[in-house]
Formats: structure tokens, sequence, C-alpha cells
């Protein structure tokens, strides 16, 4: 099982293969957003990496990033647990003036991934 470290929140095991975003959710209790229900069309499930980061992302991911003119960061609705990964949760519940994180992403990834070099 791969280990995900959330900082300031601590070390988890994470089933492998789940998606980045549940497992924040699930595993580490991050107030994770991600508005969209995690099909890669609002960017409120940003997550910075400190160790780990995946050198490849969807499609989708790299194309909604340049849409909206973001570096430095990733989105957890399209990162797969396949590895051990450090992050910083940056995009969460509290502080956000809304009044939920958004509908609960389903398992797999939406769009279907097509993955490319980030």
């Amino acid at each position: 099982m791969p280990t995900l470290t959330v900082e300031n929140f601590g070390t988890f095991e994470v089933p492998a293969g789940k998606r980045l975003v549940l497992a924040l959710i699930d595993e580490a209790g991050v107030d994770q957003l991600h508005a969209c229900g995690g099909n890669c069309r609002c960017t409120t499930c940003r997550v910075e990496f400190i160790e780990g980061e995946p050198e490849m992302m969807t499609e989708a991911e790299k194309n909604k990033l340049a849409e909206r003119g973001l570096t430095g960061v990733r989105l957890s609705c399209q990162i797969l647990c396949d590895h051990d990964m450090t992050v910083r949760a940056i995009s969460r519940l509290e502080g956000s003036g809304r009044t939920d994180p958004g509908p609960r992403p389903e398992p797999e990834i939406h769009p279907t991934p097509v993955w490319v070099k980030k």
C-alpha cells in the first residue's frame, strides 16, 4: 500500500490506485474541496506536492491547468495513489466560504484519462 503524507495531517496508508482526492478525504480526513465532483472542471481540488509528484498527468488536467494559468499545483481528482507521496492540502472547505466541499467524486478518474508527460 502506498503512503500518503499530508502536511499538518499525518501519514496514511492508502489503497493502491485510489484517487488522491478520495484518499485526502477518506484516509487523511482533509476537508478537501471538489466542487465539480472530481470531473476536472473547476480546479478546487488543488494540492501542492512536497515529494513524490507523479511524472504523468491526464490530458484533461494539463489542459485545465493551462486554461486557468495555474503552475506549481496539481488536481487531486486526476491523480492515482500508486506510490508514496507528500502533499500540502491548499484547497480546503475551511475558510473557503462554501457551504460544502462538493459532490463526492466517483472512484474512477473522469473524464476517462489519457496519460501524458507533465
